[in-house]
């Protein structure tokens, strides 16, 4: 938890210093690689959770033989969506209005090592090997920091670009350390059918949701991206990473939670206090930072980003009480798909396209962006407390 702490925080400071840095116009490319860079973490998670889960279920051979198989197909998919963002480079330019195309080369580069970087912290998330998973992070996190600040005071060359590379020179640096005592290259890997049915199951269940979560969580930002000018995207990043601190934190009990449940369900205990504990925290959390933010909006923009950014203050607290709706139902849906139950991701997907058709449709000004989002979050949270509802009654 302190790790998770610390790296969230580097994670923020290196968002803060490129608003700074930057100013509006140029932080609205930064802020869209650094979406890209969030809707990639979702993907990748997919591999990391579904790892983190059969870690704990299998063992021996079967974990072995499961562990060549998702390294086989994280880095085929790493690779495949890595060519397809240098491929459509071009037409990203134009959808996004950004300054080059080469930002989004440079990223697609780096695709493949974080999803195999995405497999190897699964392994140590299942095994609860907390130690080594946070310096997979922090490693991450501060050569991103470091090698991206420098690039930028000592290359002149498009901002956009620079920041690209830093992340992709990221990932190499998040592989550390590696687990390899049980990759065999050379080797072919099967799983029983039964098994391999199930982890296909779960994999392809999990994927659509962190699909919800990439919908959820980022569309707002790229559909601003595309409808407003860069002045305006610029500052609409800058409310959102504002807004979402809540949401990183949440992360933190994500890591946590999964492989609690899944032991406590493997062994036949009680796990709906371990649920309450995580969703009282967040709750806790979200309350005091709506409460700033309704209080504080120019305080906290100004510390943050400065001055240039202080238009948007008035917008502060609303965003936070839709992030912060999210993060509370969002506990309630890993909760559930740890434990194989998968309503509450369709209820996700159906709300996160709600979402993206509110904003669709209302989309005059960043205020309405943010009420469409409050309500769609707000929706959400309630179908996924009656499901909590439900199935408690019938255990």
């Amino acid at each position: 938890m302190i790790s998770v702490i610390f790296v969230n925080g580097g994670n923020y400071l290196y968002n803060l210093i490129l608003g700074r840095v930057l100013g509006p116009k140029e932080f609205a490319d930064a802020a869209l690689l650094i979406t890209f860079l969030l809707v990639l973490s979702f993907v990748a998670m997919t591999f990391q959770l579904s790892t983190a889960k059969f870690t704990v279920l299998f063992d021996h051979i079967i974990f072995k033989n499961f562990i060549n198989i998702i390294y086989k197909y994280a880095t085929i998919i790493g690779s495949v969506f890595g060519i397809l963002l240098i491929v459509l480079s071009t037409l990203f330019q134009d959808f996004f209005n950004t300054q080059s195309y080469q930002m989004f080369i440079v990223f697609g580069i780096g695709i493949p090592i974080y999803f195999i970087m995405s497999v190897n912290r699964g392994i140590f998330q299942g095994n609860k090997k907390f130690v080594s998973l946070s310096i997979t992070y922090q490693g991450e996190m501060l050569s991103r920091l470091i090698i991206t600040i420098l690039l930028i005071y000592l290359i002149d060359i498009p901002s956009s670009i620079l920041i690209a590379l830093g992340i992709s020179i990221s990932f190499l640096f998040g592989l550390l350390p590696f687990e390899s005592s049980d990759i065999e290259i050379t080797k072919k890997h099967t799983l029983p059918s039964a098994k391999s049915r199930y982890v296909m199951r779960f994999f392809l269940l999990t994927a659509f949701y962190e699909l919800t979560q990439i919908i959820i969580n980022n569309s707002d930002i790229l559909m601003v991206k595309h409808y407003f000018d860069a002045y305006q995207a610029g500052l609409y990043a800058s409310l959102a990473l504002i807004g979402r601190v809540v949401y990183f934190v949440a992360w933190m009990f994500v890591m946590l939670l999964l492989p609690k449940v899944v032991e406590k369900q493997k062994e036949g205990q009680p796990h709906t206090s371990i649920l309450f504990k995580y969703v009282a925290y967040i709750m806790v959390l979200s309350v005091s930072i709506v409460t700033t933010c309704y209080f504080f909006p120019e305080f906290v923009i100004n510390i943050m980003f400065g001055d240039q950014y202080i238009s948007i203050a008035p917008l502060l607290w609303k965003y936070a009480i839709a992030t912060s709706t999210f993060a509370i139902s969002n506990i309630f849906a890993y909760y559930f798909l740890s434990l194989d139950q998968y309503i509450p991701v369709l209820i996700s997907a159906v709300l996160g396209i709600s979402q993206i058709i509110l904003i669709i449709f209302f989309h005059d000004t960043l205020a309405q962006v943010v009420i469409m989002q409050i309500i769609a979050m707000v929706v959400l949270l309630v179908f996924q407390l009656l499901f909590f509802i439900k199935h408690q009654r019938i255990t």
